[in-house]
Formats: C-alpha cells, sequence, structure tokens
C-alpha cells in the first residue's frame, strides 16, 4: 500500500546526509507529512582474527552524548562500490588490511525514517596493523571473544544496534555451522 508523494522539499543539505519533508496522501485518502533523512549506503564487518577474537572500535557519538563500543562500520562515498568502502573502513577504523570477504546481509538501519542501506560482513583473516581514522575520528580499537561480547549485549555495555544485530546474526550463523 503505497504513498503517493504530492510534495518533496530539500530542507536541510549537509555533508553526510540531507533532510527531505514530503506531503504524502496515504492509501484511505488521509494526507499526512513525511520527514526523511536522504543517507548514503553503508558498511558494515564483524572482523574475526586467526584467534577467533572480534575487533571492535570504542568511539564518542555526539547524537547520544556517549561512547559506544561498536563493530567498524562507515559511509560510501560518492562513485565508491561496496567492497573499496569495505576495505577502506576496514583499514582507516580497525587497521585490517586484505583478509577473506563474505557476505552476511544487508538491511535497512532505521526505515521509518531514514534512507540508509547498510551491508554487513564478515572479514577473516587478513593482517591488523595500525588503525587510520579520519581527522574527525577518535577511535579505540581492542579484540574480544564472541562470549565477551555476547555478555556485554545482555548487560546493555553495547547499545549499538548494527553491532548488536550483526553478532547475532554472526553468531548464530556460525553456531549453524559448527552444528
Amino acid at each position: 500500500m503505497p504513498e503517493l508523494t504530492l510534495e518533496s522539499d530539500i530542507v536541510y543539505t549537509g555533508k553526510i546526509l540531507n533532510l527531505r519533508v514530503e506531503k504524502v496522501s496515504l492509501p484511505n485518502g488521509r494526507e499526512t507529512v513525511r520527514e526523511i533523512v536522504d543517507h548514503p549506503p553503508s558498511v558494515c564487518a564483524i572482523i574475526s582474527t586467526a584467534s577467533n577474537k572480534i575487533i571492535m572500535v570504542k568511539q564518542f557519538r555526539k547524537s547520544v552524548e556517549k561512547e559506544l563500543w561498536e563493530l567498524p562500520a562507515g559511509k560510501l562515498e560518492p562513485g565508491e562500490d561496496i567492497e573499496t568502502t569495505l576495505r577502506r573502513e576496514m583499514e582507516e577504523e580497525a587497521g585490517l588490511i586484505g583478509g577473506h570477504i563474505e557476505k552476511l546481509c544487508e538491511f535497512y538501519v532505521s526505515p521509518g525514517f531514514c534512507t540508509e542501506k547498510m551491508h554487513l560482513f564478515h572479514i577473516k583473516g587478513g593482517k591488523i596493523d595500525k588503525a587510520k581514522p579520519q581527522f574527525d575520528e577518535i577511535i579505540k580499537v581492542a579484540e574480544f571473544e564472541p562470549e565477551e561480547i555476547l555478555k556485554m549485549i545482555r548487560e546493555g555495555e553495547i547499545e549499538d544496534g548494527k553491532t548488536i544485530a550483526g553478532i547475532l546474526l554472526w553468531g548464530d550463523m556460525y553456531q549453524t555451522l559448527e552444528d
């Protein structure tokens, strides 16, 4: 049951997102307004080391005013393909060079108001070097046992949605392969 767009105005154009306000007609004939954040696609990866640890990054997120443990992730730059973005972001945030890539899934981050589609991967192997964050990123990199990450999720120490979804999906797939 699609909504018919009657008017569309871009009310903000930013460095990483645009805000669009649309007047729509609902299938029942009523009219309402939708606020939509246009955001480029993004990538996220579960990086597992040779010792089966998972690489996580911790960074301050101004929107929630706290540091969060997260899986490394980032947005596609204009003209960049998904694998190029994945390799670039993993080197910047986690210091990962190389490794075997396996795509796990793709999903909308928050479809109630945002167009961002995230592509989730598992990367095994590769060389871990020093992270090379962008000038406006201050990132701490650490390795965790999968069980430790699950405990952190249960205890509320990990609050980032992509990280929770990614770890649980990867863990479920990993368990299925082991059974």
